[in-house]
């Protein structure tokens, strides 16, 4: 089934999220973009019309309400391991007022974030290339979110000298992460887990929510 500007709205909707033909049309653009790309340069193991609807674009929408609670207009979000610009390009999309960056350590991917930054005019919007653990940006992000980066243990050791005071993280991830929660520093709170129903997706999904603890807690 071709990807559908109508369809995309009404899914998103299921989700909560409130998309208008504009921010569609982007979304739907990212996606050609993506598929395009990765003829060449390898981005995604997903080259379905249907599946990219699904698995990246629902799949990174899902996070929206989660963000927008922790996260104030004008707040700096990061998103690391980007890739093909999952779930950063949508947050950014759906999420106007928030001034998203994506990062990755591989420059092809990178230059596919940095073309589509022009293509799908994201404002403002900032493409990195660097590796997480030695970059070291102008300021510190308000929220770091992850999808399919790592397990949540390795995330806030790489990425904690990148997250403000008073920050979070957002990790979207499949089934309960037992294992991973477990294996988190003891300076780290886990807020919540929350499931996602992604509409036409089977998989199981949750979004974690975590920061750091309080001095006086740890």
């Amino acid at each position: 089934m071709p990807l559908d500007s109508t369809r995309l709205i009404a899914q998103a909707r299921l989700l909560g999220v409130a998309l208008d033909e504009g921010q569609a049309a982007r979304l739907l653009h990212h996606a050609q973009l993506l598929l395009k790309w990765n003829r060449t340069h390898n981005l995604t193991a997903i080259e379905r019309d249907e599946t990219v609807l699904t698995h990246h674009l629902l799949d990174s929408l899902a996070l929206v309400p989660h963000l927008l609670r922790v996260a104030p207009d004008g707040a700096r979000v990061l998103d690391v391991g980007s890739g093909g610009g999952l779930p950063g390009i949508p947050l950014a999309i759906a999420c106007p007022a928030l001034r998203v960056t994506v990062l990755d350590k591989v420059q092809k991917k990178v230059a596919f974030l940095t073309q589509a930054r022009l293509e799908l005019q994201l404002h403002p919007f900032e493409a990195v290339c660097a590796r997480v653990q030695t970059w070291q940006p102008p300021q510190p992000f308000a929220v770091i979110v992850a999808r399919a980066f790592s397990s949540l243990a390795e995330l806030v050791v790489l990425t904690r000298h990148l997250l403000a005071p008073g920050g979070c993280w957002l990790a979207l991830k499949g089934q309960w992460p037992h294992a991973e929660l477990a294996q988190l520093p003891a300076d780290i709170e886990v807020v919540s887990i929350a499931p996602l129903a992604v509409p036409g997706l089977a998989a199981a999904r949750h979004v974690v929510h975590m920061r750091p603890r309080a001095a006086e807690e740890s």
